[in-house]
């Protein structure tokens, strides 16, 4: 709209009248800047600060009636309305311009949550302010339902968790490791035993016979107490089995006074001692989960412990549901329900799938079962790599060994000796290489297991029958690295990511005579753990290395290379001579084995300066199934190592 200009009088210059016009303009624009627009804005940023903080002192506030609100009583009543919210104030900010009338504003606020869990909620509110006719000032007009629409006085948010399903291990062909299985809750009813004594006693007795023996034993020791305590006629539990061990006790404990019984499905692996120090295990939330991860877990949570179960928790047990409901106060002085503010639906856990297979893992389980010392059976299949079973004694639980061990390898390792002096030139199978009872090195002596003596014969025998002393006269034609060279070509030391912690072996390099010549028979510096040797082994039976594969989906992201193929040569006379350690050498036991030709090598392995303190091994393969067994302290490969190998083979027929 044009302006039109007033009459000026006589002798007014017309710059004079509309300087003065300007200026009236300026100062009703400076008016509105301070009491309108920018104090308007200032109230709302002012408001959304001190909602987060927690200190309104700097803000006006006004009932929709028009009574002043004291800003203490505002930050009382967003405490109390926020509820199980109250210690995360949302993120919030204005929205677009606001829109004023006369004295009053209205201004759209967005307000974001972050629920416990990572669960975003997300809504815009309506803020009203009316400015003060004394002081121009904008206050905010406080009521609950600034918060949210659904809001009264006295209400409050609460929040509801919903634990989402825990996705399962897999094994290799994808079916469930762990499944519905049946077990039995063994109780008692305090009012039907006359003589708790006699019956803990009884109880105990059968507890103790079964077989492989309950780890950890069950503790009757409170069970006395526990009877005394309760009502008479109450179901006092004393343990759940599994239905097979409960079979085998069932005639001994069913007829005793005040016994009762529940049988149930429980989810399971299909036995005890199943993988699980590889595995894991799935239990309720502990005191130590709660404390280190309360925003993770609550009372209640199902959470992986251990092995795969821990390693990969999060994929396994999803997110949880969030539900945040409006509760409004009963006269009863309880609360109600009133609405459904927010729901988000729990996310199903993801599966982790192995290479696990379930016969071979009944088969290395079984192999350990009833062996007191730690130990470890671990099996690889040739042709792919998967980690067909992973087996670690004594009992159910304890540290998986099979991956993590890091001890001498003894004279399984003269598989890699040999390999690298067949590459090298060095020797063939028949070349003749004296085996006395004893070779000194640099004024170290070296000798044969319980000082056997072979003379001058082929190779081959002597690997068959381990002669430490020939390897030892061998040895300086491998010089300081070779043997590290041979054993990085079998997958020793490498970067393997299979999903779990695994140890690849350390190999003796850089050292002098004497450390060449322990070296060569798998002593000295070289440590290795079970499964680095049953990669090796596989790596024989193949002819190049290939890492194992433990889990398949989700995929590991920088799994190890495959190694170079093997010198045909070279490898060809080696799986003949591991084949003569079974059928003429220190593993006869294995030569009856059915179901294929047995190929291995045994090993003793010293761990300290005593010689009657060793190590037992046995690595080998059949078919398309490669492994390594391990007895800690297990003395004489041929009392332990070996016979646990030809339980495994005679339980894979």
């Amino acid at each position: 709209m044009p302006l039109s200009y007033p009459h000026r009088r006589p002798g007014t210059p017309l710059r004079r009248g509309l300087a003065a016009l300007a200026a009236t303009v300026l100062a009703a624009g400076a008016l509105v800047g301070c009491s309108g627009d920018d104090g308007l804005t200032g109230s709302v940023d002012a408001f959304l600060a001190g909602w987060r903080s927690g200190n309104l002192d700097s803000v006006g506030f006004v009932e929709p009636t028009g009574a002043r609100v004291p800003a203490g009583t505002v930050v009382e009543e967003i405490k109390a309305l926020s509820g199980d919210l109250a210690a995360t104030p949302p993120a919030l900010r204005r929205v677009g311009e606001a829109e004023v009338t006369k004295n009053l504003a209205t201004t759209t606020v967005d307000i974001r949550w972050t629920l416990p869990g990572g669960a975003a909620w997300a809504y815009q509110r309506p803020l009203r302010l009316r400015q003060n006719s004394g002081d121009d000032r904008w206050q905010v007009i406080w009521e609950p339902q600034v918060l949210h629409e659904q809001l009264a006085k006295g209400d409050r948010l609460t929040l509801r968790r919903t634990a989402a399903p825990r996705a399962g291990l897999l094994d290799g062909a994808g079916q469930p490791i762990v499944t519905p299985r049946p077990v039995v809750r063994i109780g008692l009813q305090p009012g039907e035993i006359p003589d708790v004594a006699a019956l803990v006693g009884r109880l105990d007795a059968a507890f103790r016979a079964v077989r492989p023996p309950i780890s950890p034993p069950v503790d009757l020791a409170d069970l006395p107490q526990r009877l005394r305590d309760a009502d008479p006629d109450a179901f006092v539990e004393v343990v759940t089995l599994r239905d097979e061990a409960y079979r085998q006790i069932r005639s001994r404990i069913y007829d005793l006074p005040g016994t009762k019984f529940r049988a149930e499905k429980l989810d399971l692996a299909p036995t005890r001692e199943f993988a699980r120090a590889l595995l894991g295990t799935v239990d309720p939330a502990q005191a130590d989960d709660l404390a280190a991860h309360p925003d993770r877990y609550a009372k209640g949570d199902l959470v992986g412990h251990g092995g795969l179960q821990g390693r990969y928790d999060e994929r396994l047990r999803g997110a949880p549901g969030t539900t945040v409901e409006i509760r409004r106060p009963t006269p009863e002085g309880g609360s109600t329900v009133v609405t459904e503010a927010f729901r988000q639906e729990p996310g199903p856990g993801q599966p982790v799938r192995t290479g696990l297979d379930v016969a071979t893992q009944n088969a290395a389980d079984g192999a350990l079962r009833g062996e007191k010392r730690r130990s470890a059976l671990v099996a690889v299949r040739v042709s792919d790599g998967a980690v067909l079973a992973a087996a670690n004694g004594p009992g159910a639980a304890g540290e998986n060994l099979a991956f993590t061990a890091q001890v001498p390898p003894g004279s399984t390792f003269k598989t890699v000796s040999a390999l690298a002096l067949l590459d090298k030139g060095a020797v063939t199978p028949q070349t003749t290489v004296d085996c006395p009872k004893t070779r000194v090195v640099d004024g170290r002596p070296f000798k044969n297991s319980d000082d056997f003596v072979l003379g001058k014969v082929p190779f081959r025998t002597d690997f068959a029958k381990s002669c430490n002393t020939a390897f030892v006269a061998l040895a300086p034609q491998l010089g300081p690295d070779g043997l590290a060279a041979t054993g990085r070509t079998l997958g020793l030391e490498g970067s393997w990511d299979l999903g779990a912690d695994v140890f690849t072996g350390k190999v003796s390099t850089g050292g002098g005579p004497t450390e060449q010549a322990a070296a060569a028979i798998g002593q000295g510096t070289t440590v290795v753990s079970p499964l680095a040797m049953a990669g090796v082994t596989a790596a024989v039976a193949r002819g190049r290395f290939e890492q194992p594969k433990l889990v398949l989906d989700p995929a590991p992201a920088a799994p190890a290379a495959a190694g170079p193929p093997l010198r045909a040569e070279s490898v060809a006379a080696l799986r003949t001579m591991m084949r003569e350690v079974v059928t003429a050498g220190t593993a006869r036991a294995l030569a009856d084995v059915p179901g294929g030709p047995v190929y291995g090598k045994t090993g003793t392995a010293e761990y300290d300066d005593d010689p009657a303190h060793t190590h037992a091994w046995f690595v080998g393969w059949r078919g398309d199934v490669a492994f390594a067994v391990f007895v800690e302290q297990g003395g004489s490969s041929t009392a332990s190592a070996v016979p646990i190998a030809e339980r495994f083979l005679r339980a894979l027929r």
